[in-house]
């Protein structure tokens, strides 16, 4: 049996951890599908990770799922700020537990990058305006290093409200029935504008200094940790490097890495880029060597990282399974592509596909 394809466990502060029939990963991508602008989730999320549920993989992650309305990336993003919210998603959860998967959600704040057009063919870029819906974007420094209309700079004790708003979203994700939490810390997004020196200009105490600009990081994940259960594992993606001069960078990001997991953190994924124009690598695999420094800097009892970023061949996801640069592989737009990516996968590596199909579609004789 390939690496790729056997049963796994997400390992978790307390318990048993989080059974995985795979090592398989649905990457939380965007959908822009809430049309009500209300940040409930609809037929369509059920139907996108359903669909990737019963097409294999082992865990599903939902979209950047906001934890307030103004976390939103777009007016059209799913958030889960109320009871209703937690109601909505869950039978979306029952569905993926009920295909032999399990459901994790990624909890995000927009920050700066909030309030934006969505990323969808034949739509304009940049800010929503007020009179289209949209509202005023905050980060930790008012600055154009985004790309977009300057933020507004958060106080100190807007931080504060941020914070507790994180904690609160954790409590409702446990109650909708999710298996595992992840914290968004990547692409721009308001954690990794406070990490990186391109968007984090302040002189309090929340810049500056590394340890000064990692200090809402370390507050949002404390925060989640006391209002998500020990059992469940709690995970964070990371931009482990900005690639552009003066930004974040990967030694930054294993120095983190390590802070977060004595504070109960157990899954990493690594992805890049978010701040500045991209100028970092490009190709199959390109963001694997950031998650073999990650992997190489943790123990590997207790700890699970993932490895993200145009790896479309299953030989090749096993290929850095074997090689020990990571645990777990996360497939983004591959999957978009084709919803049974870890069925063609165990085909591909000679695995039996028991399990993977779902009963409904045995006919289909996809090897």
């Amino acid at each position: 049996m390939s690496r790729l394809l056997s049963p796994i466990t997400l390992p978790s502060i307390d318990g048993d951890g989080l059974p995985l029939r795979n090592a398989t990963f649905l990457a939380p991508m965007c959908q822009y599908s809430v049309t009500e602008r209300d940040g409930l989730p609809t037929a369509w999320q059920l139907v996108h990770l359903g669909a990737r549920a019963s097409g294999g993989f082992g865990l599903v992650w939902t979209e950047a799922t906001a934890i307030v309305p103004e976390g939103r990336i777009s007016p059209e993003d799913a958030g889960i700020w109320s009871d209703e919210h937690t109601e909505a998603w869950r039978p979306i959860v029952e569905f993926i537990h009920a295909q032999g998967a399990a459901a994790g959600i990624q909890l995000a704040h927009a920050g700066g990058k909030a309030s934006t057009y969505p990323a969808l063919p034949e739509t304009v870029r940049g800010r929503v305006p007020a009179d289209e819906g949209g509202w005023t974007a905050e980060a930790p420094s008012s600055n154009d290093a985004l790309g977009l209309e300057p933020p507004v700079a958060l106080s100190v004790e807007e931080i504060a409200e941020i914070v507790s708003a994180w904690g609160i979203a954790a409590r409702r994700a446990d109650a909708a029935g999710f298996d595992a939490l992840q914290i968004h810390a990547a692409h721009g997004y308001l954690v990794h504008e406070f990490l990186s020196p391109r968007s984090n200009q302040r002189s309090d105490e929340y810049g500056g200094s590394f340890d000064n600009r990692i200090r809402f990081a370390l507050e949002v994940v404390s925060e989640v940790r006391r209002n998500w259960p020990a059992e469940k594992p709690l995970a964070i993606r990371f931009s482990g490097e900005d690639w552009v001069e003066g930004g974040w960078t990967i030694d930054e990001t294993v120095e983190l890495a390590k802070r977060v997991h004595e504070l109960g953190v157990t899954v990493f994924d690594l992805s890049s880029g978010g701040i500045g124009a991209f100028t970092g690598p490009v190709g199959p695999g390109y963001q694997v060597t950031l998650a073999r420094a990650v992997r190489a800097a943790l123990p590997r009892e207790g700890t699970f990282v993932t490895a993200v970023g145009q790896i479309t061949d299953a030989r090749h996801a096993e290929a850095i399974l074997v090689a020990g640069d990571a645990d777990g592989i996360t497939i983004g737009r591959a999957a978009l592509a084709n919803p049974n990516w870890p069925v063609h996968a165990a085909v591909a590596l000679g695995d039996g596909q028991e399990g993977l199909v779902a009963p409904q579609y045995w006919r289909a004789n996809m090897a």
